[in-house]
């Protein structure tokens, strides 16, 4: 059989669909909603070739309209996490070899039917679980994730490609082996695209993978199933279980297959697991890979330079999208007093012209609801404080209301304490802390930027001045694993902004990079001699 050194296709970013009124793309996505949000589905545990429904169920319901079920998902016991398990290790010699343009070309197909026949369905189905726009669920859904699947193939060819130098008589060469085991990939509910890539770039590489998605996502999940099966992923490559995330991730690190973890979550439940890898170490074959993106206290911080209007777009977009449930939103805001009651008043302003939060079937929303009640309840907690405490001064939104959906209105707290509780804790919901300074205090400013959180995920400074940019950009050179100058600190693209931060934030292994793929490699090293010595001894022994 003829094989080749072959060339993927070009990766090249998914374009954005507008969603105008009138396009056809908003009639479709408008239509497979109210289809989605009619039905009932009923979503089983998906292990091997089997859909194993357990008869324990949960029901599903959109954040914005809580009171109403579109299905019920069924819940594993510790036998079907083990059954997972099983299965995954089962396919996973068959998978491991299967040549890679053979792998290459099933997450292809996935892309394309993303983009194609899936795309209303995976847009839809996020802004019913997630409660998205459709603008967040079109950048996020669909064109991340088919960049995700279209640029990890590119990246996962050059790998292959990266060899190294061979000397006279010698062939040096290396092979990028998945790992021995199985990968147990744990994923968040804000992103679809996180939710698919975490399990498929390990899968891409050979690896065989346990998913547990979050509770609050599965809806959207099982659309993800639905492209994987069509795109002819085999059974067993991919194992997903749902349900008592204590019960499943201790069955799982507790067996001696693990071989690696890939987590989108909070830092506290990264902590514990990687305290519980820890705990079992003697108990693996091999030591596990550890991945994990976790929180985010990110910031914009503006100087004197700065353009207000331009100061104020970046925290209405970076604090708002998607109602700042993003572990990139901006949640701290640092402006100079010179410039602070104009940036102010163009954020309220901004915010004024929302409309007051709904369903995202109302495409003139541009707030939805909080995911779940716990969320809700959080951030009410949080703002009915700052409504009390002397430091801090609520100068738009504040209130909330939970009676059909969990909705919480874009919240701006000034606060004259640049440690105040919600300067320093990630809330991930629409609120934001702005903190004036005075203007000589610049330097002063940067480091107390540096030194007030401690995670490192994103930040954002906006100036017009280069010397200041360039003081920024070294001073904040630890706090952040994605810096953007003069722009928001969300928004990270597939293949330009490889996205991963560092101290509390996680591992810094950057999703939608080659980086991220090296790690569900072991790489082996192959020496081949062609003529073998037959004298042990070497010339210096000479007489």
């Amino acid at each position: 059989m003829g094989k080749g050194f072959f060339q993927v296709p070009v990766a090249v970013n998914e374009p954005i669909k507008s969603y105008a009124p009138g396009s056809p793309e908003r009639t479709e996505v408008l239509i497979q909603y109210k289809s989605f949000y009619k039905a009932k589905v009923d979503i089983p545990l998906y292990i091997g070739k089997d859909e194993i429904r357990t008869g324990n169920t949960k029901p599903l319901s959109p954040p914005h309209d809580h009171k109403h079920i579109v299905g019920h998902y069924h819940l594993a016991e510790k036998k079907h996490v083990v059954k997972a398990i099983e299965n995954a290790l089962t396919a996973r010699n068959d998978w491991a070899n299967l040549s890679w343009e053979q792998r290459a070309a099933i997450f292809l197909k996935a892309a394309e039917l993303v983009a194609g026949p899936y795309r209303a369905k995976i847009n839809a189905a996020t802004m019913i679980a997630q409660s998205k726009t459709i603008h967040q669920a079109e950048i996020d859904a669909a064109c991340e994730f088919i960049d995700f699947l279209r640029f990890n193939v590119e990246y996962m060819a050059q790998i292959y490609q990266e060899q190294p130098d061979s000397s006279e008589g010698i062939w040096n060469r290396v092979e990028y082996r998945p790992l021995e085991g199985f990968v147990y990939a744990v994923t968040p509910f804000n992103f679809t695209a996180i939710a698919g890539n975490l399990p498929a770039s390990a899968a891409m590489m050979g690896n065989v993978v346990v998913w547990k998605p979050s509770d609050s996502q599965i809806f959207s999940a099982k659309i993800l199933v639905d492209i994987f099966k069509e795109a002819g992923l085999p059974d067993g490559v991919i194992n997903v279980v749902y349900g008592d995330p204590v019960m499943i991730t201790k069955t799982i690190l507790g067996h001696a297959d693990f071989s690696g973890i890939h987590f989108t979550g909070s830092t506290d439940v990264f902590k514990s697991l990687w305290t519980q890898i820890g705990a079992n170490i003697h108990t693996y074959k091999t030591y596990p890979r550890i991945v994990g993106e976790t929180g985010g206290k990110d910031f914009i911080v503006a100087h004197p330079t700065a353009k207000p209007k331009q100061v104020a777009t970046a925290i209405v977009r970076g604090a708002f999208e998607f109602q700042g449930q993003k572990c990139s939103a901006a949640s701290r805001v640092y402006i100079p007093r010179s410039t602070a009651n104009e940036i102010l008043e163009y954020v309220k302003e901004d915010i004024a012209s929302f409309n007051s939060p709904g369903s995202p079937e109302d495409m003139s929303n541009f707030i939805t609801a909080v995911i779940h009640e716990g969320a809700f309840d959080k951030l009410a907690r949080y703002i009915e404080g700052a409504k009390k405490d002397k430091e801090a001064k609520i100068i738009a939104g504040g209130n909330y209301d939970k009676s059909k959906g969990y909705f919480i209105e874009p919240t701006v707290i000034l606060t004259t304490d640049p440690h105040y509780v919600t300067m320093e804790t990630e809330l991930f919901g629409p609120v934001v802390t702005i903190y004036v300074y005075e203007d000589a205090s610049w330097a002063k400013v940067l480091t107390l930027v540096d030194t007030t959180s401690p995670y490192a995920l994103t930040g954002a400074v906006l100036a017009t001045d280069r010397y200041a940019i360039d003081e920024a950009t070294r001073t904040l050179q630890n706090c952040a694993g994605n810096f953007y100058i003069n722009d928001k600190p969300t928004g990270a693209v597939v293949g330009q902004q490889p996205f991963g931060g560092a101290r509390a934030s996680g591992t810094n292994d950057k999703a939608g990079s080659a980086q991220n793929l090296m790690r569900w490699v072991s790489p082996r090293l192959i020496k081949e001699t062609f003529v073998s010595p037959e004298d042990y001894r070497y010339p210096f022994l000479g007489k």
